[in-house]
């Protein structure tokens, strides 16, 4: 009998889903991209994702999956508590359901937290065993990586980072706070402050346009402080940024590194690497496939212990 050798890490977002088969050291034999059901409605999605784990396994080697979900995931890593942009998921045991079709082990995770795994496993932070994730989107979302795994906290909720306070009467956000990071640093709040894309005012200042490397100047110290606050709770050898603002990181990395040393003590930042992601939207897939290794590694020893 074949022994078997890989997992399929998935990436579950609002229009596709993207799933990949790893080995243990990274490589990717095959990949497939698949749309996502409209309406997604949980049930559809599960029928899709089968029917994609099928045709990506036909080896029959897989030992687990791992799937990334837009939104947060309990504590067990097994139900998704909501899913942002698709329809009708709450309280989804998509774990049990994969499990139960496909007789694979399954975890699942939020989807930043899984781009901030690939990013430690294959991306800019694989040099590093602590770190911290931002993606620079739509919204703000984050991932902690502490001693080589990702830190979800006893809720599974832990390592949104981008709601932290920035401003105690900034705009407000939909998680309830007021001006938090993400009310700065998305692309809906570059929108709201300029009137303008990310990606044009990129191309302004790479033409010399003073408004917008004014604009990149402040943007990367309002980076900066949010940043400040949170190296002096986890001081990470690493910070990464990910998402669509991080293609403008050549205009706001120099401000973000000085506000970083003028607000943050030596003692705590000593090292510390200001890094852009590099993995791009591949970032969750490859996640995803890391956490299905890990939870084969952790089945292995419960095996081996009993």
């Amino acid at each position: 009998m074949q022994k078997k050798s890989s997992v399929i890490g998935l990436d579950l977002g609002g229009t596709a889903i993207k799933l990949g088969r790893f080995l243990e050291d990274g490589t990717c034999l095959n990949s497939l991209t698949v749309a996502t059901p409209q309406p997604a409605t949980p049930k559809a999605v599960l029928g899709t994702m089968i029917t994609a784990i099928r045709e990506l396994n036909q080896d029959q080697d897989c030992l687990a999956l791992g799937v990334g979900t837009p939104g947060p995931v309990d504590g067990t890593g097994r139900i998704a508590k909501v899913a942002i942009n698709l329809s009708g998921w709450q309280d989804v045991p998509l774990a049990d359901w994969l499990e139960e079709a496909t007789g694979l082990p399954t975890t699942i995770a939020n989807d930043a937290n899984c781009a901030g795994l690939g990013e430690a496993w294959l991306g800019a932070g694989k040099s590093f065993k602590n770190l911290i994730l931002l993606t620079l989107g739509t919204g703000v979302g984050g991932a902690i990586i502490l001693n080589g795994h990702l830190f979800t906290g006893h809720l599974g909720a832990a390592g949104e980072l981008g709601l932290i306070t920035l401003n105690f009467d900034g705009p407000p956000c939909n998680s309830g706070n007021q001006g938090s990071l993400e009310q700065y640093a998305s692309i809906q709040a570059i929108r709201r402050m300029t009137g303008k894309e990310p990606a044009e005012l990129g191309q302004l200042a790479q033409k010399g346009n003073r408004e917008a490397l004014e604009f990149w100047e402040g943007y990367g110290r309002l980076l900066g402080a949010g940043l400040a606050s949170l190296i002096y709770v986890l001081t990470p050898e690493a910070v990464i940024i990910g998402g669509g603002v991080s293609g403008s990181t050549t205009f706001f990395f120099p401000a973000t590194l000085e506000e970083i040393e003028r607000r943050v003590l030596l003692s705590s930042r000593q090292d510390l690497q200001l890094l852009t992601a590099k993995l791009g939207n591949q970032a969750g897939m490859i996640g995803a496939a890391k956490l299905a290794w890990e939870l084969v590694v952790s089945q292995r020893l419960n095996f081996s212990s009993n």
